[in-house]
This record gives structure tokens, C-alpha cells and sequence, in this order.
């Protein structure tokens, strides 16, 4: 079997609505080719959370993998870091 590298980014939790899902933002920068500034830019991707571990505000690690459905294409590795519950 070929040992391939597989994708991996972070990501923070925006919504965990569905079973087994959620939606995660990905920010980041790029430069503008005519005015060389840079701008902010926002991907959003389903992620399959086999556990429903995730909760919205967490920071995540996530992979690239086979289509689970029409909108998911990638999969929960961990939960990096947890958001602080306000009381």
C-alpha cells in the first residue's frame, strides 16, 4: 500500500446543528494582484465528526478524505483546543 500524506488544516466550529457534523471556517490571506494589499478570505467545509465530539468555538484539526456525502469531504482528526464555557 502507498503511505500518502494526507491534507491537514485547522479550523474553528461555527455550527454543530447535524449528527454526525460539522461546519468549520477556515480564515486566511491573499494579495490583492493589482493593489498588492491583503485581503481576508473565509472557506467554509463540512467535516464529519464520527463522535459528535466537537462543539462550536473549538478549534480543530481536520483531513481531507473520501466524499462522506454531497457536502462533506473532510474528517475530524481532533479537538485541539476547547472553548471556555461562560457561566
Amino acid at each position: 500500500m502507498q503511505d500518502r500524506k494526507l491534507k491537514t488544516m485547522t479550523a474553528v466550529v461555527v455550527s454543530n446543528s447535524g449528527d454526525k457534523s460539522v461546519k468549520v471556517t477556515i480564515d486566511f490571506k491573499v494579495k490583492h494582484p493589482r493593489y498588492n494589499k491583503y485581503i481576508k478570505r473565509r472557506t467554509k467545509l463540512g467535516v464529519h465528526d464520527e463522535g459528535n465530539e466537537a462543539d462550536v468555538g473549538d478549534v480543530v484539526e481536520i483531513a481531507q478524505c473520501r466524499p462522506y456525502s454531497k457536502s462533506k469531504s473532510w474528517r475530524l482528526v481532533k479537538v485541539i483546543e476547547r472553548k471556555i464555557k461562560d457561566v
